[in-house]
C-alpha cells in the first residue's frame, strides 16, 4: 500500500509513524486536513488552532507545513514562533480561547520518529470522539498547490507567537518559586534534548539548574527521550557530585517526567503520584478524586482510603484521565509512564510545573526527596515495580491474545496462583501481595508486561514466569 493511501491510526495520544517512511509531507497533509475538516464543523468560519513542535528532525518544517495547510482552509492559525512544550502548546490553546492544538512531536519515541497530536479547546488531549471524528476524515492524498508559509505569514492569516515564553512566565504565577528558591534547593535538569531545556533555568535561576542534554539534537544521541530509569542512570553523578538535591528529566515534548533524590537513586511515577495527592490533600487542603490509568500503582488504592479520598481507575492513556478531569472535581490524575495533572492547571501532562510541584513541597516541609519518598513507605508500606517491552511477531503477539482472552489468563505466576482476572485494558493477573498487567500494544508487534509486588526482585519474578510461561522473551 502507498504511503498516501495508507491507513493512518491514531494512539493513545496522536498519531506516530517513522520520517520518510510512514510520516511523510504527504500524509502530514492528509491528517492535518481531515484536523481543518473536523475544526469546521464544530466551529465555522470562526474556527482557530495553535501549532506547534519540539525538537525532533524538520518538526519546524512540519508544522509550517500543517499551518500552511489549515490556514488554506480558511482557519486561523498561531504558530510558535520556537519549539516548545507540548503542555505550552496546551495551555496556549484554552488561555487564548482557541479551538484545537496541533503539536508536531512523537513525544518519547526514539529519534526516526515524529508524529501528530491534537489538543481540545480545554487545554488538554483531544477526547476518544473527537480523535475518531478526524481518523473518520482521513481520505487519500490529493495535491494542492499550496501558498508559502511566508506569503500566508504576510497576509496575516498565520500568526507568530512566543508561546513558550508566555508559558514559562504563566508558570511564575501559580508555583511558590520564591520559596524553592529561598529553601536553597539546587537541581539537575536533563531536558533529554528536547522541548523543555531551559525553561526550570529561566525559572529558577542559573545558579539553582546544572542542565544536562539541553542543547538540540535531533538523534538525541541514540536514547529515546523517555525519563525512566535505564535513561537516566547519568544524573546519579551529576547529582552526587554536584550536591544537588534532586533531578527532573522530561521527555521530548515535555509532557512527562521522572525524577531522582539527592543519592541519585531513581523515584518513579508512583511515587511522584502518591507525593502530590499527599501534598496537595495535606499542605495545601485541596479537595476531589483521584484517577489512575490501570496499569499505576495500588499505594494510591490504599492512600485514598486512609485518607478518604475516592479513587477511579481508567484505561491506560491520558485521554482518558482528561475525560474525567473536564468532566469532575480531581485533585490529581495520572498515569503510570509519567504524565500526571493537577488541580488547579491544564487538564493535561506537564512534566515540568508537576517537577516544580514537588520541589515545592521538598521547600515547604524542607525535607530532602528521599525522606518524603520514605514518609510515603512508613505510612503506607512499600510497593515494588517493574516492567518490560516485549518485542515480538504479530503471530505471536495473536496467539497470547488468544491464550489470554479466550482461555481466561495465566492460572499461576512465580508460585503465585491468580485470583482474579481484571480487563479493563489488557489482561491484569491479581495474585497475593500483588498483580501482573499484560497489554498488548495497538499499533505495533509489542507486549507490555507490568507487574506491582512487595519489592521490585518479586515483581521481576512476577514478569520473568509470565514470559516464560507465553513462550517469549
Amino acid at each position: 500500500m502507498s504511503p498516501s493511501r495508507s491507513i493512518i491510526k491514531f494512539g493513545t495520544d496522536g498519531w506516530r509513524a517513522i520520517i520518510g517512511d510512514g510520516f511523510t509531507l504527504d500524509n502530514l497533509e492528509r491528517v492535518a486536513r481531515a484536523t481543518g475538516e473536523w475544526l469546521l464543523d464544530e466551529y465555522g468560519a470562526n474556527a482557530s488552532v495553535v501549532v506547534g513542535y519540539d525538537t525532533r528532525f524538520r518538526g519546524k518544517d512540519f508544522a509550517e507545513h500543517t499551518s500552511v495547510v489549515l490556514a488554506s482552509m480558511g482557519i486561523r492559525v498561531v504558530c510558535t514562533d520556537d519549539f516548545a512544550p507540548t503542555p505550552a502548546i496546551s495551555w496556549a490553546t484554552t488561555h487564548y480561547g482557541h479551538c484545537a492544538g496541533v503539536v508536531i512531536t512523537a513525544s518519547h519515541n526514539p529519534p526516526e520518529y515524529n508524529g501528530f497530536k491534537i489538543k481540545g479547546h480545554f487545554g488538554g488531549s483531544a477526547l476518544p470522539e473527537m480523535v475518531a471524528d478526524v481518523e473518520s476524515r482521513i481520505k487519500e492524498f490529493k495535491a494542492v498547490d499550496y501558498p508559502l508559509f511566508q506569503e500566508l505569514l504576510d497576509k496575516g492569516s498565520i500568526e507568530l507567537v512566543p508561546v513558550k515564553s508566555l508559558y514559562t512566565e504563566y508558570l511564575r504565577t501559580i508555583v511558590d518559586l520564591d520559596l524553592i528558591r529561598q529553601s536553597g534547593i539546587t537541581i539537575v535538569h536533563d531536558a533529554m534534548f528536547g522541548a523543555g531545556q531551559g525553561i526550570l533555568s529561566t525559572l529558577l535561576g542559573a545558579d539553582r539548574v546544572i542542565e544536562r542534554r539541553c542543547t538540540v539534537n535531533p538523534g538525541f544521541e541514540g536514547t529515546p527521550p523517555e525519563p525512566i530509569e535505564r535513561n537516566l542512570n547519568l544524573l546519579r553523578g551529576d547529582i552526587v557530585d554536584n550536591g544537588a538535591d534532586a533531578a527532573i528529566a522530561n521527555d521530548g515534548d515535555a509532557d512527562r517526567i521522572g525524577m531522582a533524590d539527592e543519592h541519585g537513586n531513581y523515584v518513579d511515577s508512583h511515587r511522584l503520584l502518591a507525593l502530590l495527592v499527599d501534598y496537595l490533600h495535606t499542605d495545601k487542603g485541596l479537595t476531589g478524586s483521584v484517577v489512575k490509568t490501570f496499569s499505576t500503582t495500588d499505594m494510591l488504592d490504599k492512600m485514598c482510603a486512609v485518607l478518604g479520598i475516592e479513587l477511579e481507575t481508567t484505561a491506560i492513556g491520558f485521554k482518558y484521565i482528561g475525560d474525567k478531569i473536564l468532566k469532575g472535581d480531581v485533585l490529581v490524575g495520572g498515569e503510570e509512564s509519567g504524565g500526571m495533572a493537577v488541580k488547579g492547571h491544564i487538564p493535561e501532562r506537564d512534566g515540568l510545573f508537576i517537577g516544580l510541584v514537588i520541589l515545592e513541597m521538598m521547600a515547604r516541609r524542607g525535607k530532602q526527596l528521599s525522606s518524603l519518598v520514605a514518609d510515603l513507605h512508613e505510612s503506607y508500606g512499600y510497593f515494588g515495580y517493574y516492567r518490560v517491552d516485549v518485542h515480538t511477531t504479530e503471530v505471536q503477539k495473536q496467539r497470547i491474545l488468544v491464550l489470554l482472552k479466550d482461555e481466561g489468563g495465566l492460572k499461576s505466576i512465580a508460585g503465585r496462583p491468580v485470583r482474579k482476572l481484571e480487563t479493563v485494558d489488557g489482561y491484569k493477573h491479581r495474585v497475593d501481595s500483588g498483580w501482573l498487567l499484560i497489554r498488548p500494544s495497538g499499533t505495533e508487534p509489542v507486549l507490555r508486561v507490568y507487574a506491582e509486588a512487595e519489592s521490585e526482585l518479586a515483581a521481576e519474578q512476577l514478569v520473568t514466569d509470565a514470559l516464560i510461561q507465553l513462550g517469549v522473551s
